[in-house]
């Protein structure tokens, strides 16, 4: 039997018009099996002109300063993320996330030692060039639809450590527009908005660095751990999200 096969077929509606009818071939939603069949298939990648385009695009939301200001709550959600894992990862516990409406974010964690806080601390400016890496080398593999329900399963992970109202809005708002293209867009839409997600990633994450500078609470918090000035971890961000951006480019391209 396969399962399926009756939702796969065009369904014709008919529509009274006035004194005539016409008839409307309308072409159900994919159904959950089939959509959930493509993470573990591979999917084509876009002609490079089609890449750059939407790379372009992405460069428009980064670049925009009034798109920015709203799409800019993705990338904290990215940062603060990365804090989270990194600290999970060294044996810390994860107190609570928040993020906040002028798009500034806290990750409280707790238990660990000083090389385990200056691990967590120092990913936090890379976290979001990072993720944008991962998605462009997956969508270089063929799995561009992969991408999106990766980010989309992270995302309600962080659910379980948000606090204070707000932070619930981007988190849950970001998981519904990737909820809506994942489970009712074309294969080609799926493609392209994973596309968008790692050339938003890898630019924001560059956008981010240069905006903060040596004024991110990050670096004086690593200047104090380590004794250092708080530009060294600037640069370091710098020279790593400019290098994710140079890689994932090749890899998208």
């Amino acid at each position: 039997m396969i399962r399926g096969s009756k939702a796969a077929m065009p369904v014709t509606v008919t529509y009274s018009a006035g004194p005539g009818e016409r008839s409307r071939r309308v072409t159900p939603a994919p159904s959950v099996g089939m959509v959930l069949s493509r993470i573990g298939e591979t999917q084509a990648p876009l002609p490079a002109a089609a890449a750059v385009l939407v790379g372009l695009l992405a460069l428009a939301v980064v670049g925009i300063q009034e798109i920015w200001l709203l799409a800019r709550h993705v990338n904290t959600i990215a940062h603060e993320g990365a804090h989270a894992i990194a600290g999970s990862a060294v044996g810390q516990r994860i107190r609570s996330v928040t993020l906040k409406p002028n798009a500034d974010g806290v990750t409280a964690l707790s238990g660990g030692k000083v090389a385990g806080n200056v691990t967590a601390g120092a990913v936090g400016y890379l976290g979001p060039s990072a993720f944008g890496l991962g998605a462009a080398k997956m969508i270089q593999i063929g799995h561009s639809v992969a991408v999106l329900w990766l980010t989309l399963a992270l995302l309600v992970l962080m659910l379980a450590v948000l606090r204070q109202a707000f932070s619930f809005v981007p988190v849950l708002a970001t998981s519904l527009l990737l909820y809506i293209v994942a489970r009712y867009g074309s294969l080609g839409i799926e493609t392209a908005t994973a596309y968008g997600v790692a050339w938003f990633l890898l630019l924001s994450g560059v956008r981010v660095v240069v905006d903060h500078g040596a004024r991110a609470a990050d670096a004086g918090s690593l200047a104090k751990l380590t004794h250092t000035r708080p530009g060294c971890w600037v640069w370091l961000w710098m020279i790593g999200s400019l290098f994710a951006l140079l890689v994932g480019s090749v890899l998208l391209v």
